[in-house]
């Protein structure tokens, strides 16, 4: 089964998939392909793999990417290999924009997709960008609030659409969403 989260740049797609993978054992992430540089914290090969733009369109070119997106200059992807590795071993939990939600959708007909939106108001998505650690700059924080109004109108995609105001309220529920629908 592949979880995936959704929501716009700041709304704790990231904190909450470390927490649910931290409380459910038979939880994984895979890491998405990037042409982005790294940032603090980032573990190549576990957070993200690190790619220049040819090696990404290279990939592409071959039909080894599932999923791309360019967003804030940078491509990101999902792998065709290391997705389709990692779902005979368990639940995979992923973040994924609204488009890569889509063409998952569209294109993984053998495994189970169970799609989470993550909503958060908009003056509240402008303080957390603000304070995050990696620190964007102000052009990076307009350009990721530019994108809200995109985002939010392909909530009709998702499974479940939550409102991240609690961070504890919010990892419980998801929980529960992966325990009932690992059932189905």
């Amino acid at each position: 089964m592949l979880v995936i989260l959704s929501g716009v740049a700041g709304a704790g797609k990231d904190t909450i998939k470390k927490e649910i993978i931290k409380r459910m054992e038979n939880v994984k992430s895979i890491p998405s392909l990037t042409t982005r540089s790294p940032r603090e914290g980032d573990i190549p090969g576990e957070t993200y793999i690190f790619l220049s733009r040819e090696e990404f369109e290279e990939k592409i070119r071959n039909d080894e990417i599932y999923e791309y997106d360019i967003h804030h200059n940078n491509y990101y992807g999902t792998s065709k290999k290391i997705l389709n590795e990692a779902s005979k071993e368990g639940i995979i939990i992923k973040d994924i924009d609204v488009n890569g939600t889509e063409a998952l959708k569209n294109t993984l007909k053998d495994i189970k997709i169970v799609t989470i939106f993550l909503r958060v108001p908009k003056e509240e998505l402008k303080k957390r960008l603000e304070n995050r650690v990696d620190k964007p700059s102000e052009g990076e924080i307009i350009l990721r609030l530019n994108r809200f109004d995109y985002e939010e109108s392909r909530i009709n995609l998702y499974d479940y659409v939550l409102k991240n105001d609690n961070l504890e309220k919010t990892v419980n529920i998801i929980e529960e969403i992966i325990k009932q629908e690992s059932k189905n």
